[in-house]
């Protein structure tokens, strides 16, 4: 809606609030529809003859496709802007679902996980909050996604099993087609051509424009001052528990026991945990500490968690060990996001949180071998003691080290 826009090609500040609350809306339908696939995926590919290891295959492929296209998709929201970004997310989530709700073969359902190279509806939502907000403003901003991500698997979880049994194990991709599309319609009619000001549309002098894929370009991001130590942080801090979570679903039926409609529960459990924390606390200590301590303190009860891991030995335990992990995870993602894209040029912040994006997937890709050797070996307090070190080691790191964290001008 470019009438919208004042003299000076910016948003209004109501007119930008609007736009971020779009946002915030078009990033919680894109999670339900996400957890409403995952959710009846296994039940789809065993129906289809998938063995596990097929499955794992499976997995992996999309994890290796939204690895890669992380970074091409950040760098395209910095070259088209944030409005284009999101179109190309919900777009081929459209085409996810609509290749999903054919897929009646398993090389079909092979075939389906391909858009998933563009879909990133987080990391779309991120742009337009980054663009649309001030400094001191984004780690709040960012830490509302949170709540989207919350309702995404509690709405997600929910709303994929009561369809796949009323309605037929394919009836999830139908309405993830329909909302896929409907949330098209939304970017294009509500996310303004331009979210930042127009002073802000420059290329720097050492930046090459014409690629949308560059190792030199990840490079000279990793350059500025603060990003690559911050980035290491960011990547290895949440590793183990990002280890212990893609074995979730086989430690929860061997090591606590729990139904499938048990884990469902604790899912749930674990998407209100989300958005209290993310809703009530993360904005409020944002607005009152620094960065720099933030970021320690997440580290130090990561550091907590792993002990309170390595230790559990029932579900009631991992229930209230939820509460400082979901803190931790919540708070090292929220500040390490909002420090990065403050770190680097705006007409860089797509590819940053392009890069960020990347970690999840990454953990993805090589959590099933290294996880499932964890788990097989050395038990589930493998994970916990994993955790504890790392993150002791981290935070002697941050108390150490200088980490410089300016804010880039453009």
């Amino acid at each position: 809606r470019n009438e919208t826009l004042g003299k000076s090609g910016y948003l209004g500040e109501a007119k930008r609030g609007q736009v971020i609350r779009v946002a915030y809306v078009i990033a919680a339908l894109d999670l339900t529809f996400l957890f409403m696939q995952m959710g009846v995926m296994p039940y789809l590919a065993k129906s289809l003859g998938l063995d596990s290891v097929g499955f794992g295959y499976l997995q992996t492929i999309f994890g290796v496709l939204q690895l890669v296209g992380g970074y091409i998709f950040g760098r395209f929201a910095d070259q088209f802007g944030a409005r284009a970004a999101l179109i190309l997310s919900c777009a081929s989530g459209s085409v996810f679902f609509l290749l999903m709700s054919l897929s009646t073969s398993i090389p079909l359902l092979f075939l389906s996980r391909l858009p998933g190279m563009f879909m990133h509806g987080i990391p779309g939502a991120q742009k337009v909050i980054t663009d649309m907000t001030t400094p001191s403003q984004r780690a709040g901003a960012l830490g509302k996604l949170g709540l989207c991500f919350g309702v995404g698997i509690i709405a997600g979880s929910a709303l994929g099993g009561v369809l796949s049994t009323k309605l037929g194990i394919y009836s999830p991709a139908y309405v993830g087609l329909v909302g896929s599309l409907i949330n098209t319609l939304i970017a294009m009619v509500w996310i303004p051509s331009q979210t930042k000001p127009k002073s802000d549309h420059h290329v720097p002098e050492n930046r090459t424009s014409g690629s949308l894929f560059s190792i030199r370009e990840i490079l000279r991001l990793m350059k500025f001052p603060g990003v690559m130590e911050v980035f290491i942080v960011k990547v290895f801090a949440g590793l183990p528990i990002g280890l212990f979570m893609i074995m979730f679903s086989i430690i929860s039926m061997d090591f606590f026991g729990l139904e499938a409609v048990e884990s469902g529960y604790l899912m749930s459990y674990f998407g209100v945990l989300q958005m209290v924390v993310q809703g009530l606390v993360v904005g409020k200590l944002a607005s009152h500490c620094t960065e720099m301590t933030l970021l320690r303190l997440s580290v130090l009860v990561f550091a907590g968690v792993g002990l309170g891991m390595a230790l559990m030995r029932t579900v009631w335990h991992y229930c209230i060990i939820a509460v400082p992990l979901v803190f931790a995870f919540s708070m090292l993602a929220t500040i390490t996001d909002s420090i990065l894209t403050k770190a680097v040029p705006s007409s860089d912040t797509g590819a940053m949180l392009g890069i960020c994006a990347s970690v999840q997937p990454l953990t993805r890709t090589v959590g099933p071998t290294i996880g499932g050797v964890l788990y097989k070996q050395f038990g589930v307090s493998s994970f916990g003691y994993l955790q504890l070190m790392v993150n002791l080691g981290l935070f002697v790191y941050l108390l150490r080290s200088k980490i410089p964290l300016g804010e880039m001008k453009s």
